[in-house]
């Protein structure tokens, strides 16, 4: 009789324990919570950069091209005798940073960059906000020309914020704040530091079809230079998102392309082009 009721009790011990067991763990479980995805398809919306970022261990191998302007007409072939290049690389560190590094043909400029998430948009949130800060060396310049030349005259930096919002399944818009500095600029037709505000977005006609718009404004920007405005095709294709691009700046770099559009829409002065992400 003592062993039975022994029994019984230690039964109901380990009952009692694992009831409290439970309630413990169904007390510390955190409902994970539902955010947006698919706010854009590609990294870059025209030349913008997206709050779209790789995910872990994923690596993006980028080919774009800028051909001349079109206003040219047959004798550059629209363009396409003045190509330029970009090729470049960018690596998920963690699922909210990436690396990335690319080279240009437009002065032989090298730009390496990290994009870095902030917060997401989802039930508690309704934006993506992302950080992005980019360095570019123009090896271009040369001390015949710039005779105190040294390694940080040939700097440029980038700071960007991109703030952005799935509207509907179709619809996804961004805001992009931008701060530039210029360690060396020439003062008749450029600045030091320059501010500018814009955004785009991105209407879905298809499941793999999309059209892109996206427009830049310089504050204090010499006349020189035009204010960016950009207009982009994305075709997604299984591993891979193909841009078609025509836009009024042939730089695509993040400095050139804010500050230095010298293309006018308005006169038929635009550059065709394309953007080429492969993922692995």
């Amino acid at each position: 009789m003592k062993k039975f009721l022994v029994t019984i009790c230690l039964f109901l011990a380990t009952m009692s324990y694992s009831q409290d067991e439970l309630l413990n763990s169904l007390d510390s479980t955190q409902v994970e919570e539902n955010y947006s995805s698919a706010t854009f398809k590609a990294l870059q919306l025209v030349t913008l950069q997206t709050t779209k970022m790789p995910a872990k261990k994923e690596f993006y191998f980028v080919v774009s091209h800028r051909f001349g302007t079109v206003k040219d007409g047959l004798d550059s072939f629209f363009g396409l005798d003045n190509a330029t290049t970009k090729l470049g690389g960018i690596y998920g560190v963690t699922d909210w940073l990436s690396v990335s590094l690319s080279r240009h043909t437009l002065n032989k400029m090298y730009e390496t960059g990290l994009k870095y998430r902030l917060t997401r948009q989802g039930e508690s949130f309704p934006l993506d906000i992302v950080g992005y800060s980019v360095a570019d060396i123009n090896t271009f310049l040369e001390k015949d020309q710039y005779p105190g030349l040294e390694f940080k005259h040939r700097m440029t930096y980038v700071q960007q914020l991109l703030i952005s919002r799935k509207v509907s399944e179709k619809l996804s818009l961004e805001l992009v704040p931008s701060f530039l500095h210029k360690n060396l600029y020439n003062p008749d037709i450029e600045r030091d530091n320059q501010f500018s505000f814009g955004g785009g977005g991105r209407y879905k006609i298809t499941k793999r079809l999309s059209v892109n718009l996206e427009y830049m404004h310089n504050f204090d920007k010499p006349d020189f230079y035009k204010n960016p405005l950009s207009v982009g095709l994305d075709i997604e294709t299984g591993g891979h998102v193909f841009q078609l691009i025509f836009t009024n700046s042939q730089s695509m770099s993040e400095s050139g392309y804010l500050t230095n559009a010298s293309g006018d829409w308005g006169k038929g002065d635009f550059f065709f082009g394309f953007n080429l992400y492969r993922v692995f």
